[in-house]
């Protein structure tokens, strides 16, 4: 089971992702809070009392009190091991730049029908980096320049084909699985290959190996 926080201002947005989030067998949404505040109490309250923490938190930008920005750098400090996934109402948001660099691993617009939604929050607990499939490469893009990563060229990561086609995969928001699945690999081969591929471009996660495939030239905007 997947345990989820929503949190967001707007009542309505709230009460309607718990609703549809409920209908799915794997998913449980163990909480609501209306703001970065509220949501950072949640989560104390929890561990002080030995409650389980979320799995994934579906987190607003634009909230009184304490923004999403704020919230999602402080939830990446203190709780390493909960995905943030934000939640927006604009494909041209600037403000998820800023959210992927405080620890987001995810953007997600608020009018997603509800499969995608689905398999954003499945995927993303699993470790996917999942990023609204109509903007992906503008959001890759528009945050590869904001990002520092090691001065390097693409020839000197002497990344096999496979390594690369499977950078191509995880820079389209594939999860291991779902890679796996394309090449007619195991998961934990693609798992390997995903450690391998992190070390190469000395990074800690999906979204900043896809900005680094971008930067680096090992992958083409247009093929994402």
């Amino acid at each position: 089971m997947i345990r989820v926080i929503v949190c967001d201002d707007q009542d309505i947005v709230r009460e309607g992702l718990m609703t549809i989030l409920s209908t799915d067998r794997e998913i449980s949404v163990d909480g609501t809070a209306a703001d970065g505040r509220e949501l950072i109490q949640l989560l104390e309250e929890a561990q002080e009392a030995g409650k389980p923490l979320p799995d994934v938190i579906l987190l607003d930008l634009k909230m009184p009190v304490m923004n999403g920005i704020l919230a999602a750098k402080h939830i990446h400090r203190n709780y390493p091991g909960i995905k943030i996934l934000v939640l927006t109402t604009y494909s041209t948001d600037e403000w998820i730049f800023d959210a992927v660099k405080a620890g987001a691993s995810g953007y997600l617009l608020k009018d997603t029908p509800k499969h995608e939604l689905f398999d954003a929050v499945k995927g993303t607990a699993k470790g996917s980096s999942y990023v609204d499939p109509s903007i992906a490469g503008k959001v890759l893009q528009m945050i590869t320049g904001d990002i520092t990563l090691p001065e390097n060229s693409g020839e000197n990561f002497h990344l096999s084909h496979r390594e690369r086609t499977i950078l191509l995969y995880i820079a389209r928001g594939y999860s291991n699985q779902e890679i796996a699945d394309k090449l007619f690999l195991s998961p934990g081969t693609v798992r390997n290959y995903t450690s391998s591929i992190f070390s190469r471009l000395s990074v800690t996660d999906r979204t900043q190996a896809a900005i680094a495939a971008l930067r680096y030239r090992l992958i083409r905007l247009e093929d994402i």
